[in-house]
């Protein structure tokens, strides 16, 4: 058994974009719908290794429009791009919510070094080897 604190509450926001989310320790995350999309856990998102992520823009406005559980350990949003494979567990939204802050600072520095403004549309996609299996 994980000793990783369990979500007690879920509630999408969908005027404010944020899921706010408590856990069994207390703890409690406003995490926005933007951050989420920017650091989804897919393979999509985050490649298949360091150094393969796709920095994701145009995303401030993004929402969700349907959240399934996955067993008992996370959830799967759908969000309003098309984006859908991201298998976000307790854990990794705990780390959204506690580590917010400097994720946002990553984050808007990694679009300042590709030199690219944050509501940019993100370019086409293409041809990939996650899409051809």
């Amino acid at each position: 058994m994980s000793a990783s604190p369990l979500p007690t509450a879920l509630t999408l926001h969908q005027a404010s974009r944020v899921l706010e989310i408590a856990f069994s320790d207390g703890a409690q995350f406003r995490i926005p719908f933007e951050l989420m999309r920017v650091y989804s856990p897919s393979a999509e998102v985050m490649g298949h290794g360091p150094g393969q992520e796709t920095l994701q823009t145009g995303k401030r406005q993004v929402g969700i429009i349907a959240i399934e559980p996955v067993g008992h350990y996370a959830v799967q949003p759908s969000f309003d791009d098309g984006h859908d494979s991201g298998i976000f567990t307790w854990e990794y939204l705990y780390r959204l919510g506690a580590e917010q802050a400097d994720l946002w600072s990553r984050y808007e520095q990694r679009l300042q070094e590709a030199g690219v403004d944050r509501d940019a549309p993100m370019p086409p996609k293409a041809g990939s080897a996650c899409s051809s299996h």
